[in-house]
């Protein structure tokens, strides 16, 4: 390996957001052709310090030194003019724009004042075959899975000529595969003499990649050192201050024999072709996990029920009732939501916490006189104490919250509605080891309280550790079904990818 060589350095950098002080003190350096794993639990300041390094947000005090010289940066566009490029937790594509365009944004190949779109997707492609990033180019951004999404930010920060890159959950929304495919991508970067910051809650991920890890929590920097040195108990007990065992607590007991059906799905089929002929059933207390690779019709299974997506033919049943395929009618009949992107599908960014909390359930606090915003209030704050959101206040902005705290008052919207059934669409993506617990046991009391729970994941070691059965999804078809000792990693892997056809068919 070679030597290490400083390329960015932090020092003494502290930031305030309002009250909140995000960075105290912090100094780090991030070496040219290493891995620089960052982790913490959310509201740790890696996003924020990520920030200052790429010059979305300018630090109180401190500074940065680049080469040997000090750096004032206004904006990320002055940032990425010194080669520091990064691609952030939330997605930020232009939707209406293609995905050459998006890719190439900024930087694109001219003849003389034109644009040469030959040019531009020509390297595009080439990107694509050298990082092993597949994306269908002919394609307006905003219309691609969110997976899809996630690789044209990739793609953008590998195309500029790059000193440093941070990535701040880049496999967040990858399939497996498409994960390790990155891994060996951040590695050649750095064999290359690029400086690569990784920012992940996926703390083996970390430990697999990176030549260092820095662990933060409220603020401060705990430690830096050599990955080797670390393991996933040291991070976590670095990253909390206390040791957490085992990530997913005891599951619940599983239904009796005699409990009754809550969701009935039969011969269900979109309008689009993106899943064809779901058949299954969840009982009151079960927790019935839905796996399988990126596009297999996880997600569009989950909308359909809910009401949000178009199907053709088939039913849904609640309770014995048959939904009328609107979400007005699944709200009434008792079915809650937890969708896969917050910032898209479930979230009003500059409302308050509050807001976002009850917004289903305005309703339950209706007056003569509006809204009782006193009861509201007492009752969002209890749901979101109940999942343990993060926050100033009630009334302070949702975005002004960490990603994982968003996510936590997307489940606070759930509970606080008492679901008959609660549909979680990757309800721990972009959240620390600590909150996913706290999750999980949410997940697990809703079940304990005779809630049916619909569990769609990409996590492998979630579905295996949270659910009592598992269902795989290839293709828009469930093809297997496991349970007890079968539901391991192996199986569901096989199953997801038709590995010779020989994983168990589900009994129809």
């Amino acid at each position: 390996m070679k030597s290490a060589e400083a390329l960015l350095t932090v020092r003494n950098v502290s930031k305030r957001f309002g009250a909140t002080h995000a960075l105290k003190d912090v100094s780090v350096t991030f070496e040219a052709g290493r891995v620089h794993g960052l982790v913490g639990e959310n509201g740790a300041g890696k996003s924020t310090l990520c920030g200052v390094v790429l010059g979305v947000h300018a630090p109180d005090s401190g500074g940065l030194v680049l080469g040997g010289s000090s750096l004032s940066l206004d904006s990320p566009a002055q940032g990425a003019a010194h080669g520091l490029v990064g691609v952030a937790q939330e997605l930020s594509l232009l939707p209406a724009m293609g995905v050459v365009d998006n890719v190439v944004l900024g930087s694109e190949e001219r003849w003389g004042p034109f644009v040469n779109d030959r040019a531009n997707r020509r390297r595009v492609e080439a990107l694509m075959a050298e990082h092993g990033l597949e994306v269908p180019l002919d394609t307006r951004a905003g219309s691609l899975p969110v997976a899809d999404q996630q690789k044209v930010e990739i793609l953008r920060a590998l195309g500029r000529e790059s000193r440093l890159v941070v990535l701040d959950e880049p496999t967040a929304r990858l399939a497996s595969h498409e994960a390790a495919d990155l891994r060996s991508t951040v590695r050649e970067l750095a064999e290359q003499g690029v400086a690569v910051v990784y920012v992940s809650h996926f703390l083996n991920e970390v430990l697999s990649v990176a030549d260092t890890v820095t662990v933060m929590r409220d603020g401060r920097i705990v430690r830096t050192g050599p990955a080797g040195a670390e393991t996933h108990g040291t991070l976590v007990e670095g990253m909390t201050g206390r040791h957490i065992g085992e990530v997913f607590p005891p599951k619940p007991p599983a239904p009796a024999g005699d409990a009754g059906v809550v969701l009935r799905v039969k011969d269900l089929c979109s309008i689009g072709g993106e899943f064809s002929d779901v058949s299954f059933d969840i009982r009151a207390g079960e927790i019935l996990g839905l796996a399988g690779l990126v596009g297999a019709g996880r997600s569009e299974v989950a909308h359909a029920i809910y009401g949000a997506g178009r199907v053709a033919s088939g039913s849904v049943e609640v309770g014995g009732r048959r939904l009328s395929g609107t979400v007005e009618d699944a709200l009434a009949n008792g079915v809650g939501l937890i969708p896969e992107s917050r910032r898209d599908q479930g979230l009003m960014a500059r409302r308050p916490v509050r807001d976002n909390t009850t917004l289903p359930h305005l309703r339950r606090f209706g007056g003569l006189l509006g809204i009782r915003t006193g009861r509201e209030q007492m009752a969002a704050g209890q749901a979101c104490d109940d999942v343990g959101v993060r926050a100033e206040s009630m009334l302070a902005p949702v975005e002004a919250l960490s990603g994982g705290n968003q996510q936590k008052v997307l489940f606070a919207r759930a509970v606080l509605g008492e679901p008959r059934l609660l549909i979680a669409d990757e309800p721990t993506r972009g959240v620390d080891v600590g909150s996913k617990r706290a999750i999980y046991e949410a997940l697990n009391q809703m079940a304990r309280s005779g809630c049916a729970v619909l569990l769609v994941s990409s996590e492998l070691e979630e579905v295996i550790g949270t659910c009592h059965r598992a269902l795989v999804m290839r293709g828009g078809r469930i093809v297997a079904e496991y349970a007890g000792a079968d539901m391991v990693d192996a199986n569901l892997l096989s199953a997801a990818f038709g590995a010779g056809e020989k994983a168990e068919a589900r009994p129809r």
